[in-house]
């Protein structure tokens, strides 16, 4: 009998393991992948989530892998473009964009370090159940026999279309259509002065560095027009980057390492992330657009809070279901205000009179320009920089003013933006790889 079994070893799973069996708690964590094992990501570790592996001991090992960090960040949604570089947060002053074999084999062999059982390989096909309460699972490793094994708690770990939330029939809210399509390659020979950020009208473009001396860059189009993307892949990718000032000139330059990497499937939703016997975590109870490159610190903390609960609650502290439910609390407070902001962004319109004031506002001002860099990569709360007394103090009073009828004519029928009325459009499921040649 496991304290914990975890069914998915990647980011969220892993760290959920480890933080669990550094608690002392009996793990089992399990993964149908054998890693190292790559997936579609964002790369990004904000800056909340570097500090979470900073104190965790393992940051220094992201950055002896060769994942460069980029203090500096370029911010282009137009006519003004914003360079600063990231605060400094909880002694973390960089994104770090590690490829995923790196960093999710790093936090596993970390849940192993820390006592945790690894089982690489192994398909978990359904959950066990006794009295309307989840008790454990049964699977089979790649070519063995079926096998259960039993837990006082199952967390899924197990991504976006979660088997373990599916089972449970964990209920859905916040949920939105997908918003984007996302598409990215790595590029040799891409030379960045840290990360890039593009906002263009119907298009979103980002360059990171990352493991190996690559370059990876980053296309978002409307999910409505993942078809016409789909047809001409490439040059749409390289006519997409061209929008972003030099880059398509530097990417063809360069030389494309990798196929491109490419998905219509990213959902927007909250699951209710505890219930008799189980427990969610990582994209299996919170996924958001990936166009603010959140999802890899979400899971992170997410990890963390769930990890902290269950210890009080296995551990006598805390009844568990009561420490369970201040876990959902907990990262619903912590996840709603980044959420509505990246759903909002998804729409990729163009910047409203809103953005161009601040954006007006902030330029030649260095210090406010790094606090508004902190704001994207979640250092600094939302709530508190675009509360009515901060943007006094950085607009004044005609900005406001400019701001306060620009929020006036949007809500009128006239200047309602389609993806504000709902309009939002869908497609039918693809795959989410696009082969793209051998480079």
């Amino acid at each position: 009998m496991y304290d914990v079994i975890i069914v998915g070893a990647r980011v969220a799973g892993s760290a959920t393991a480890m933080l669990l069996a550094r608690a002392g708690l009996r793990v089992l964590v399990t993964d149908r992948a054998a890693f190292p094992s790559d997936t579609l990501s964002t790369h990004q570790v904000q800056l909340p989530g570097g500090a979470r592996l900073r104190r965790w001991g393992l940051l220094d090992a992201v950055v002896a892998s060769g994942a460069p960090p980029a203090r500096q960040v370029s911010f282009d949604a137009g006519p003004v473009i914003l360079r600063g570089r990231y605060p400094d947060f909880e002694g973390v002053d960089a994104v770090y964009s590690p490829r995923r074999t790196v960093l999710d084999a790093l936090l596993l062999e970390a849940a192993r370090a820390a006592g945790a059982e690894v089982r690489e390989r192994f398909a978990v096909k359904e959950l066990v159940a006794e009295d309307g309460r989840v008790t454990g699972i049964r699977g089979r490793e790649k070519g063995g026999p079926v096998v259960a094994e039993a837990a006082r708690l199952v967390v899924g770990a197990d991504g976006k279309h979660s088997m373990v939330a599916r089972t449970v029939g964990a209920a859905a809210h916040h949920e939105l259509p997908p918003r984007t399509m996302g598409c990215y390659t790595y590029w040799e020979g891409l030379p960045l002065q840290g990360g890039e950020i593009y906002g263009r009208e119907r298009r979103a473009v980002g360059a990171w560095p990352t493991n190996d001396g690559l370059t990876m860059t980053y296309v978002a189009w409307p999910v409505g027009e993942f078809a016409a993307f789909r047809a001409d892949v490439e040059g749409n990718f390289l006519r997409t980057l061209d929008l972003a000032g030099d880059l398509g000139q530097r990417a063809r330059a360069g030389r494309r390492a990798e196929r491109f990497r490419a998905s219509p499937d990213l959902p927007n939703r909250f699951r209710r992330p505890y219930g008799p016997g189980w427990a969610l975590v990582g994209d299996a109870g919170l996924v958001m657009d990936p166009v603010t490159g959140q999802g890899i610190g979400d899971a992170l903390r997410d990890a963390e809070l769930l990890a902290a609960a269950v210890a009080a609650g296995l551990g006598g502290r805390q009844p568990l279901a009561e420490a369970l439910a201040g876990y959902e609390r907990d990262r619903d407070r912590a996840a709603l205000p980044m959420y509505r902001f990246t759903t909002e962004l998804g729409a990729l319109g163009p910047a409203g009179p809103e953005q161009r004031v601040l954006f007006a506002a902030l330029a030649g001002r260095p210090a406010e320009v790094d606090r508004f860099l902190g704001v994207l990569t979640g250092a600094v709360p939302l709530d508190g920089y675009f509360a009515p007394k901060n943007l006094l103090r950085l607009l004044g009073v005609r900005g406001m003013a400019a701001v306060m009828l620009g929020r006036i004519r949007a809500q009128t029928p006239a200047h309602t933006p389609a993806h504000q009325a709902g309009a939002v459009g869908r497609s039918e499921p693809q795959p989410d790889t696009i082969p793209g040649g051998s480079a």
